[in-house]
């Protein structure tokens, strides 16, 4: 396997800007592609608003982001990956762009170079479909936003090599992530397969008037979530007996819900042009400014949290 001195990263939006910082902070030269300059200009502002949070929560120095800002280039030139050891892709999450992407891609790089997708739950396999040496491409989910979260997901796609995977397993932790290995190509992969899972119980809690909405968020936040951070699922089963967990398994898990149909609430929100903070309301109202500081205040309280857990 290639020496990994120089990373490409498609897209410039949320994920793939904060994943580029994630590269360069560990003194990798990045360049980050996108088809569109009005994405890019973002990109820049974006970059510059993630380093200001680092530098006031005293996790870099000026002098230390300017290097970091340094390291990371833009194009919209596609050929510009052929000098590039490592690619990195978070495109828009529709297969047949992915495909156009890839099947470029694959074409420009050198045959050793590994291949990676950001997906949060397309079909590694599926992608592979359009890649040109599909036993070296995998999936690396990260989790917004990446250059803080710690975790990664590497997926084997049903033609990865497994030394390729290895190989990004050993990247992600290279550059301060906490990687699993996802060995199966499910669907939603395993992170979203449990926040959805989180996801679908309250809603219909929620629905069925047995908690408001507010409080279901509170459950998660001052309960499960503190717990959640320190120890796993399995973890916490021991702590408190397995046959304890056994016998309310027993006769809890056939009340759970297992609604096949999606939520009613998010069919309505929808419907209403409620989208969440990129629209300025969802399930709560996202007055001006207010989306901003909430963005501000969730990166410092993540960045806490991280530093306790990781150091």
């Amino acid at each position: 396997m290639r020496k990994i001195k120089k990373v490409f990263v498609a897209g410039s939006g949320t994920m793939g800007m904060s994943i580029a910082q994630a590269f360069a902070d560990k003194g990798y030269e990045v360049i980050v592609y996108d088809i569109s300059e009005v994405s890019i200009k973002n990109g820049k502002k974006l970059l510059g608003l993630n380093q200001g949070a680092l530098i006031k929560n005293g996790k870099y120095t000026q002098e230390y982001s300017d290097k970091v800002v340094d390291r990371i280039s833009f194009t919209n030139r596609l050929e510009l990956a052929k000098d590039t050891d490592f690619v990195t892709e978070s495109v828009v999450e529709k297969l047949e762009i992915k495909h156009d992407f890839w099947k470029k891609i694959s074409s420009i790089v050198d045959k050793d170079v590994l291949l990676t997708t950001n997906t949060s739950g397309i079909s590694i396999t599926a992608i592979a479909e359009a890649v040109k040496g599909p036993e070296r491409f995998v999936g690396m989910h990260w989790f917004n936003p990446p250059h803080i979260i710690p975790l990664i997901e590497v997926i084997n796609g049903d033609k990865t090599d497994n030394k390729n995977t290895e190989a990004v397993y050993q990247l992600s932790k290279d550059i301060g992530k906490k990687p699993i290995i996802v060995k199966k190509d499910v669907p939603g992969f395993i992170a979203n397969r449990v926040q959805f899972t989180v996801l679908r119980e309250l809603l219909s809690l929620v629905e069925y008037d047995v908690v408001s909405l507010e409080d279901a968020d509170n459950v998660m936040k001052y309960g499960l979530g503190i717990r959640y951070a320190c120890l796993g699922p399995f973890e916490i089963a021991d702590m408190g007996g397995i046959d304890t967990f056994r016998n309310i398994s027993d006769y809890l898990f056939t009340d759970l819900a297992d609604d096949k149909d999606g939520s009613l609430l998010f069919r309505s929100l929808v419907d209403q042009g409620r989208l969440g903070v990129k629209s300025g309301a969802g399930i709560y109202d996202y007055e001006k400014g207010k989306a901003e500081h909430l963005i501000k205040e969730r990166d410092e309280k993540y960045m806490k949290v991280c530093e306790s857990l990781m150091y």
